[in-house]
């Protein structure tokens, strides 16, 4: 996984990170009012949301996995 954890005790709720990152990955959780990973396995490390969080709260991971699939033709 490459977006790898939110802080939710640093996170305020401002949505920038939803804002800032160009796969909807990240979404708000309306009951608490904090961003959510909500699709990791479509973040493309931009770290745009990293970079934009105002409270530092998001962490990103240096690599993606990425399963190897065969085709066999």
């Amino acid at each position: 996984m490459s977006l790898e954890k939110i802080d939710h005790n640093l996170c305020t709720g401002c949505g920038i990170c939803i804002n800032s990152c160009p796969m909807d990955v990240i979404r708000m959780d309306e009951g608490k009012m904090k961003a959510i990973i909500k699709y990791p396995e479509d973040c493309m490390l931009c770290e745009f949301c990293s970079l934009d969080c105002p409270e530092h709260a998001i962490t990103v991971s240096p690599e993606k996995y990425s399963p190897v699939i065969a085709s066999w033709g």
